[in-house]
């Protein structure tokens, strides 16, 4: 895995920590749509977008 790669699984895992501590709600909600959003681009290896939508879901519990 390069280090690119390391970064964005850290970095899912503390989105999906600050989520899971989120409490319920419509930030929430808006999060875990960018989340799920963030997973399929993980998957997809595309890590600019997975960055995109974990910066978008953490702006959304802001």
């Amino acid at each position: 895995m390069s280090s690119e790669n390391t970064k964005t699984a850290e970095k899912m895992k503390s989105v999906k920590a600050d989520w899971d501590k989120a409490p319920d709600g419509p930030k929430k909600d808006e999060a875990l749509k960018h989340y799920r959003a963030a997973e399929k681009a993980h998957t997809a290896k595309n890590d600019a977008e997975t960055n995109k939508e974990l910066d978008a879901a953490k702006h959304a519990l802001a």
